[in-house]
C-alpha cells in the first residue's frame, strides 16, 4: 500500500503506509520541537529569576509591565511547545496519531511565535534598561522581530510557493 499525500498517491516520493507516514512525521515533530522546548524553557527559568534582582525594584513602571507580559508570553511559549508530548500521553494508543499530528503542529507553531515575541519582549527590556536608550531598544527589538518573522514565517512561504511553482 502506498502513501496519500496532499498531492495524490506517495507524492513525497516515499512508499509508507498512512501509519507509516504518520510515525515518521511524528519522529519528525518531535525532534524539532525538542530544540524549541529546551530554549523556551531556558529562557523562561532566566526570566522568572530577574523578578529577584536588586535592580528590579527600580526599573521604572514601564519596564515592570514589560517584564510581565515578557514572563506570561513565556510560560505561554513553554506551554505550547510541551503541550504535543501531553496530549501524546493522553492519546497513544488509541489510533489517532494523524489527529495528534494535526493539532501538535498548530501547537508548535503557536509555541514558536510566542517564542519569538517572548525573546523580542526580553530583548526590548534588556536593552532599554542596558542602553539607557528606549528608541534604540525599540527599533533594535523590532529589527529581530522581524528577522524572526522573515525566517521562521516568510522565508518558508517563499519556497514552498517556489517549489509549487515549479511542479506545475
Amino acid at each position: 500500500m502506498t502513501a496519500t499525500g496532499p498531492d495524490g498517491p506517495a507524492a513525497s516520493g516515499r512508499h509508507e503506509t498512512p501509519q507509516e507516514r504518520a510515525d515518521r512525521l511524528w519522529n519528525e515533530m518531535l525532534q524539532e520541537v525538542r530544540v524549541a522546548q529546551t530554549g523556551a524553557q531556558i529562557l523562561f527559568g532566566f526570566l522568572i529569576s530577574v523578578a529577584f534582582t536588586p535592580l528590579f525594584a527600580h526599573l521604572p513602571d514601564f519596564d515592570k509591565h514589560l517584564y510581565v507580559a515578557t514572563v506570561l508570553l513565556g510560560a505561554f511559549a513553554t506551554g505550547a511547545l510541551v503541550a504535543p508530548v501531553c496530549f501524546h500521553r493522553f492519546l497513544a494508543g488509541h489510533g489517532m496519531k494523524p489527529e495528534l499530528i494535526r493539532v501538535a503542529g498548530r501547537l508548535i507553531a503557536t509555541g514558536l511565535v510566542t517564542l519569538a515575541l517572548t525573546i523580542s519582549a526580553a530583548l526590548l527590556l534588556l536593552l532599554r534598561t542596558a542602553t539607557g536608550n528606549p528608541t534604540l531598544a525599540w527599533i533594535l527589538s523590532g529589527v529581530v522581530l522581524a528577522w524572526f518573522t522573515a525566517t521562521w514565517l516568510v522565508l518558508p512561504q517563499i519556497v514552498l510557493h517556489r517549489n509549487a511553482a515549479r511542479r506545475r
